[in-house]
């Protein structure tokens, strides 16, 4: 039966490199984060509007991926991303993402520390400490709240990725 991890957490917290990392070490698949190519090719500041094409991409691709795994599957991200930033940016969220959020499941989230340095990159839009904190903390409520299980990753990328390999194997294989 196949298993779903989510890789979740504020913006330069090395989502991504892990869950290539793990993809590597499990030799499985793992879903991108379909904003980042999808704001490559946009040529314009994003909208509301915006959030929900990239959210419908997002589960395009991960139903995608989900059908060509076996045992495991790594997820760059998941919906609540999009809400966190529709919500922060926009003060609402479609209707259609906190539906899909209700009714996607996932076996375990690996919440990623802010605990490593920032990495410019055109994307990405809240530098500053005190905002990473605070979206760290959105996230960790998210996670909280849903009862999902999840685990808060630390350190520096060998120790992020050695933490995820034990719990994925404690928890899902």
């Amino acid at each position: 039966m196949l298993k779903k991890v989510v890789i979740i957490g504020p913006e330069s917290t090395g989502k991504s490199t892990l869950a290539e990392n793990l993809a590597g070490y499990f030799g499985c698949l793992w879903v991108p984060e379909f904003a980042r190519e999808y704001l490559e090719k946009l040529g314009r500041p994003y909208t509301y509007d915006d959030l929900l094409r990239i959210a419908k991409g997002q589960v395009d691709l991960e139903n995608e991926l989900t059908l060509k795994s076996k045992e495991l599957l790594v997820c760059d991200t998941d919906l609540n991303v999009i809400k966190v930033w529709s919500k922060h940016k926009y003060a609402k969220v479609h209707p259609w993402i906190e539906n899909q959020i209700k009714t996607r499941k996932y076996d375990l989230y690996l919440f990623t520390d802010i605990d490593i340095p920032w990495q410019d990159d055109p994307q990405r839009e809240h530098p500053d400490p005190t905002m990473r904190k605070y979206f760290f903390d959105l996230y960790q409520k998210i996670l909280h709240e849903s009862g999902v299980h999840f685990a808060l990753v630390s350190g520096n990328e060998e120790e992020r990725k050695q933490l995820s390999i034990d719990l994925i194997q404690e928890k899902l294989i």
